[in-house]
């Protein structure tokens, strides 16, 4: 009977606990309540115990915070209530529990450290704070906090056999460690870290002051940066070892704002050191700007570590990162290319990698234990220490002064060899010439030709330049001072001739005597050639090698000024213009017309002496001095001569060329006549008979001047006529042949003159271009399309057209282009890039460099440029590459051809156009059939009057609110 009531007793009091029990445990699944934690179990043999993981953390509960406990040794779980303390409680709550499992009472301290490297992040890290602000147990009053300034220490007593649990109110809701520890091991635990730091701080104080006293005596750069790396280690170690505390009265809040600060501070101190040692600037002055920004940015971050610390923190851990990851190219680099600093600083950087994958390791939660933080702050000082080892043998290696003196030299050899230059380098004493490099491996000979006796030179330089090299070094040894500055020519193995440029200077011996000369030599032969082609090109015509306009006025002008003194000074000037030139150089191309003007240019001087000139003056005519014959009758034979000179058949092509000419001529007969003067006159007899049917020679007579009037009255209503507003300008739309949409329009020029009416461009422009009216035509029609486009464009919102303006070689080569169309642009506020420039290959040709300096110019303003009439003339391919066109537009003369290779032509063009990534405008479409065509041969863009006639603003300014609806504003 008692054997089996005992079992039903026992099962009923479980059935019993198990109903009082179910609704606790479902009073704890509801929201702000805990469930009951399992308690740690712990002995007198338990040293330390780490609780964290066993810790349960419940965030945002608010003030009043219930939690069931951990089962007692009677099994029954209670429930508890719990309210804050304090207002730095932000409803963050911890609970654990603990039980004594012995049968004496034990005494232990629950420690929380306010800041643990351990898992602390790279990114918005966590720098510490007060963690627990109390703790209660479910038994007895709140614990006591023991003083501490690193951790929340709290003491706590266990009876034998209870189980407690302890709900902790947080300061924040993180928790990075919590520990039980015996309290005479957590003492002597902290008494040995104690000993530790302060022998690391001890250490880490004499090196930042050791390395402070170097800089003060000894003062090289080096110096200053590697104190500054040693005082942000103290820095950084005296906030990380709770140094700080001790000295000034800090918050847990305002060591936040202190690590971060020292952490800025140690990234900063790297940088630093890194561009100081390396001595970075030297190598290219992009480093130093890069450094310098690097260096305004992390001082930028100790502002922001005072608002937000972790942010700080965190950029400062990265940059350190980052300098040690580039410090490994610059060293690697370096290294390589033999610098000593770079060699002796591998091993300190192999220990910072060392350390920074250490802490690494350590921030992300990889290494955990209690030691690694310490170590690393030690590893911190081993580094600084390492480098100061480093810095030091530099600094002691030979002295401040010869340090110094080295640093010089090295300066100067590496910028004599980044100038590209050579050395030369005279002995006097021994008369050895040296060059570094070798010259005579640059001029094609074999090495060491150009080595040893000045006088070995002397047969290669140019024989014009032998005598003056000889003096110049005889006058700097007998006067024994001085600077070489000397230019001269080499013959190279080739034949050719190099220039060369020696800049020297002497070195004195104990007695005054030269013994040594020394300077640098390069070849300046390109920039020599250039100057020689600018001045070839200023003076004479770049096509026939014959003197322009200008010298052939300044040579007349001359001649003029002896008329008065001698007798036998009595010059003829004949002014010759090829009759139908235009016509034979648009059938046959500017090529052909090229080779007929050269052909000429030789038929004329075979005919001349040397006292008579022969100049260009412009395209087809060509201007002449006759100084060698002073009778009228021989005069006359003269022209007749010049005359039947240019009938001879010219043979091109297999085609037989007949050219007439019409020939001005005037002879000089009053003494008050200046050279245009003359010219003029010797044009207006050349103009009449042209007008007369050309082929024939036509003597001056003053009636003639009448005729002149014409164009004088032209070119002086062309002064006022931009004043006047009778100048305009008419657009003729260029469409994209896919779609037949508008794309652009080419300005044209129009003169409405209020008494000859409209006037045509072909009568005005050649006035213009012979005066210096061109300049201010070509600049008004610049910037009235520029004006005109961004009307329309306020009328109608962004469009996407282009504006071409033509440019005449007037302009081209007036050296004021470049500025005028940059004023033009920033006065309209025109986007460059919706402008093209229109010029043919003529003007190009005029004078190729100067052409080439401004188009450049021009295109790195953003302008387009189109070579017009592509198809007709050279169509030389190097006009394509030389110059920065990036629009051909193809002349209408090959578009209309009606030969069978028209089509291969015009398919050649497009697709050479294409490869070089060039637009093609197809000029002179006469039909439908032939846009199709050229679109599918991939021609983009067509310009003709099946597209549209020149039209006037306002029709330009309809046709795109037609075409381009949905720009208009609203």
């Amino acid at each position: 009977m008692t054997s089996s009531f005992v079992p039903q007793a026992l099962r009923a009091s479980r059935l019993l606990a198990f109903i009082l029990l179910v609704p606790i445990l479902l009073a704890g699944m509801l929201p702000g309540r805990a469930y009951a934690v399992e308690p740690v179990k712990i002995s007198r043999d338990d040293t330390a115990l780490d609780l964290t993981a066993t810790t349960e953390i419940y965030t945002g509960r608010g003030e009043a915070f219930q939690v069931s406990t951990a089962p007692g040794t009677d099994g029954i779980v209670r429930r508890i209530e719990v309210r804050a303390t304090s207002d730095e409680h932000q409803g963050d709550w911890a609970v654990f529990a603990l039980a004594n499992v012995s049968d004496e009472q034990i005494d232990r301290v629950i420690v929380a450290p306010h800041f643990r490297l351990v898992q602390s992040k790279l990114f918005w890290p966590d720098l510490g704070s007060k963690r627990i602000i109390s703790i209660t147990p479910s038994e007895g009053f709140a614990l006591d906090r023991e003083p501490s300034e690193e951790a929340d220490v709290f003491s706590i007593t266990l009876n034998p056999g209870t189980v407690v649990t302890f709900v902790a109110e947080l300061a924040t809701p993180d928790l990075p460690q919590i520990y039980l520890w015996e309290p005479d091991a957590y003492k002597d635990t902290v008494n040995a870290f104690t000993l530790y730091r302060g022998i690391v701080l001890g250490i880490a104080g004499l090196l930042a002051v050791f390395l402070t006293i170097l800089f003060v005596v000894k003062g090289t750069s080096m110096l200053p940066a590697t104190a500054a790396l040693a005082w942000a280690v103290l820095g950084y170690i005296c906030v990380d070892f709770g140094f700080l505390s001790k000295l000034i009265s800090i918050t847990a809040g305002d060591e936040r704002i202190w690590r971060a600060g020292t952490e800025v501070f140690l990234a900063a101190g790297l940088v630093v050191f890194l561009f100081t040692y390396l001595n970075l600037n030297r190598w290219h002055a992009h480093l130093a700007y890069a450094t310098l920004a690097w260096i305004l940015g992390l001082g930028l971050l100790f502002g922001v570590a005072i608002y937000d610390p972790p942010i700080a923190s965190g950029i400062a851990r990265l940059s350190f990162a980052l300098t040690a990851t580039v410090g490994i190219v610059l060293i690697a680099y370096l290294g390589f290319n033999r610098y000593d600093r770079a060699i002796l600083l591998v091993p300190a950087w192999a220990l910072i990698l060392v350390w920074l994958f250490g802490a690494w390791l350590t921030v992300t939660g990889q290494l955990n234990n209690d030691i690694i933080q310490p170590a690393l702050g030690g590893g911190l000082v081993l580094i600084v220490l390492l480098i100061g080892f480093t810095v030091m043998q530099h600094a002691f290696a030979g002295g401040a002064y010869s340090q110094g003196l080295f640093s010089d030299l090295e300066r100067q050899s590496l910028a004599l060899t980044g100038s590209g230059d050579t050395v030369w380098d005279w002995d006097v004493a021994r008369d050895r010439v040296v060059t570094i490099p070798d010259i005579s491996i640059q001029l094609g000979l074999a090495p060491g030709v150009m080595h040893g006796p000045a006088r070995n030179w002397l047969p290669r330089l140019h024989p014009d330049d032998r005598d003056r090299f000889r003096a110049t070094l005889d006058v700097l040894l007998e006067h024994r001072k001085g600077r070489l500055n000397h230019q001269f020519r080499v013959r190279a193995e080739d034949g050719h001739y190099h220039w060369l440029s020696i800049r020297a200077r002497p070195v004195l011996g104990a007695n005054g005597e030269i013994i040594r000369c020394v300077g640098t030599i390069i070849d300046i032969t390109e920039q020599r050639n250039s100057v020689d082609r600018l001045l070839q090109d200023a003076l004479h015509d770049n096509l026939t090698g014959l003197p322009n306009r200008q010298v052939f006025l300044d040579r007349l002008q001359s001649i003029l000024s002896l008329t008065g003194s001698s007798d036998t000074v009595r010059p003829t000037v004949l002014t010759i213009d090829i009759d139908r030139y235009k016509q034979v150089n648009d059938a046959l191309g500017i090529a052909a017309g090229d080779n007929i003007l050269i052909a000429l240019t030789r038929r004329l001087r075979r005919l001349l002496k040397p006292q008579d000139t022969l100049a260009r003056l412009a395209g087809d005519q060509f201007g002449l001095i006759l100084m060698s014959e002073r009778d009228p009758a021989k005069v006359a034979d003269f022209a007749d001569a010049v005359s039947k000179a240019i009938m001879v058949p010219i043979n091109f092509g297999g085609r037989e060329i007949i050219l007439t000419a019409s020939i001005g001529l005037v002879s000089w007969v009053d003494q008050q006549e200046d050279a245009a003067g003359l010219l003029n006159d010797a044009e207006l007899a050349m103009y009449r008979a042209k007008k007369a049917g050309g082929n024939r020679v036509e003597p001056f007579r003053p009636a003639f001047r009448t005729f002149g009037a014409d164009r004088l009255q032209i070119e002086t209503d062309l002064r006022r006529a931009i004043e006047r507003k009778e100048l305009s300008l008419v657009y003729q739309p260029i469409v994209r042949l896919k779609d037949a949409e508008i794309a652009g329009f080419e300005a044209l020029m129009r003169w409405d003159h209020p008494k000859r009416g409209n006037i045509s461009p072909a009568e005005f422009i050649p006035i213009a271009e012979a005066s210096d009216l061109i300049n201010q035509l070509g600049l008004f029609a610049f910037d009235k399309a520029a004006s005109d486009l961004m009307d329309w464009q306020l009328q109608t919102g962004e469009l996407p057209v282009f504006v071409s303006v033509n440019l005449s070689s007037a302009q081209l080569l007036n050296n004021e282009l470049y500025n005028d169309v940059r004023a033009a642009l920033a006065r309209t506020r025109c986007e460059p890039q919706k402008i093209k420039l229109e010029l043919t290959e003529s003007v190009v040709m005029e004078n190729p460099e100067q052409a080439r300096l401004i188009l450049n110019k021009l295109r790195d303003v953003g302008l387009g440029l189109a070579l017009d009439d592509f198809g007709t003339g050279h169509s030389s391919l190097s006009y394509l590459t030389r110059f920065p066109f990036d629009t051909i537009k193809i002349d209408k003369a090959l578009v209309r051809d009606g030969s069978d290779k028209r089509t291969v032509l015009l398919r050649s063009v497009i697709s050479m156009a294409r490869e070089l990534e060039m637009q093609v405008v197809a000029e002179g479409i006469e039909s439908e059939e032939d846009a199709i065509e050229l679109g599918n041969m991939g021609c983009e863009f067509g310009q003709s009057y099946i597209f549209g006639p020149p039209i006037g603003y306002d029709s330009v300014l309809r046709l795109l609110k037609e075409r381009f609806p949905l720009m208009k504003r609203a």
